[in-house]
């Protein structure tokens, strides 16, 4: 794990606050989140075989944020009282608009994301991606785009927040691989801004 000041990456506007959310808070959002959110876990085709995604999700946002990922076009359910406190929480922090969230559930270390960049049109030129982490910790890895090293490694605490912004999707991929070790369920909140949408 390293501190914000190690997060000064070339082409990259990254910032990390480890303790966003104090633990009381973050226990709560994490059981009532877990227990209410509708979850899918939709199926993608790879190589002409069908594959469920290896985690579950739900996408929310305004009515007009529609968003497009994985060959897939999601409609947004509704934002609950607690996403739009925490949506308001988040714009009150940052001072930019958020209008849509992804939530992904790693219910263990076999639940994965595969490496990409979120540089889908409707995010527009530069993507904006604030990351709220809640439940056990999973490491969180970024490596440079045309390149297969790791280049930064960071284990992503509870409560904690990561924001992406500027030239970042443009120029890294990231990733929360697989692991053998022993994990805490971990649910990942993503709010972006639709800026183009569908």
């Amino acid at each position: 794990m390293f501190d914000p000041p190690d997060l000064n990456l070339p082409d990259a506007d990254l910032t990390y606050l480890p303790a966003w959310l104090d633990r009381a808070t973050a226990d709560d959002w994490l059981d009532q989140l877990v227990r209410e959110t509708p979850w899918q876990q939709p199926e993608v085709v790879l190589f002409g075989k069908r594959h469920p995604v290896p985690r579950l999700l739900a996408w929310y946002g305004d009515a007009e944020a529609r968003y497009r990922y994985s060959g897939m076009v999601h409609q947004p359910l509704p934002w609950t009282p607690l996403l739009a406190e925490i949506r308001q929480r988040l714009v009150d922090t940052l001072g930019r608009p958020l209008n849509g969230a992804l939530l992904n559930y790693y219910r263990d270390g076999q639940d994965s994301m595969g490496w990409h960049s979120d540089d889908e049109r409707e995010l527009g030129e530069d993507p904006l991606v604030v990351s709220l982490s809640l439940g056990g910790e999973r490491r969180f890895d970024l490596r440079r785009k045309g390149h297969t090293r790791i280049a930064h490694s960071l284990m992503l605490a509870h409560g904690s927040l990561l924001v992406m912004g500027g030239q970042t999707q443009h120029h890294w991929q990231h990733q929360v691989a697989k692991t053998r070790k022993p994990c805490a369920p971990r649910l990942n909140l993503t709010f972006r801004l639709i800026r183009a949408p569908l």
